[in-house]
């Protein structure tokens, strides 16, 4: 009986130690999935500035945003959308886009990335400036696809 009871708490611990790997391999799978969305995103704006469908493929339709540009929340991936357009169309350009801690939190079918934004953006006269934002990004598993549903860009000012 001793060792019978001994088997089975060694095969529930082998089980459970099993479950939890498969469960850190599918978290580490998603967090690679949206970090490479994240990045394809700033590569497809630096391609083309106007090129907001590619940059904007892997957003829900109902897609919202808060950023340091607009006082209020921009409800809607068509509005974004618009927005986006318009600022590809300016004289100044993303050069560089990375990402610096990112860190993503699993929680079923939704994937929360937080990172520090580090960029360099370009302006007509080839003058380069330093970007740096404090970003969330939330996105949704509908179906087996990963999409951003919101994001959050703050300012992240220069130490004093």
């Amino acid at each position: 009986m001793k060792k019978f009871m001994l088997v089975l708490i060694a095969s529930t611990c082998c089980t459970a130690f099993a479950m939890n790997a498969s469960a850190q391999q599918a978290d580490q799978a998603t967090a690679d999935a949206v970090i490479a969305m994240t990045k394809a995103q700033w590569a497809a704006e630096i391609k083309d500035p106007t090129s907001v469908a590619e940059q904007m493929k892997d957003a829900s339709d109902d897609y919202t945003e808060f950023n340091g540009d607009y006082a209020t929340r921009l409800d809607g991936k068509a509005m974004n959308s618009r927005v986006a357009e318009a600022a590809g169309k300016a004289s100044g350009k993303t050069i560089a886009a990375d990402m610096a801690n990112p860190k993503v939190q699993v929680y079923g079918n939704v994937a929360i990335l937080t990172y520090n934004y580090v960029g360099v953006t370009q302006d007509k006269d080839g003058k380069n400036e330093a970007a740096r934002a404090k970003s969330t990004r939330v996105f949704v598993k509908k179906g087996d696809k990963w999409t951003l549903v919101h994001a959050n860009f703050g300012s992240d000012p220069l130490p004093k």
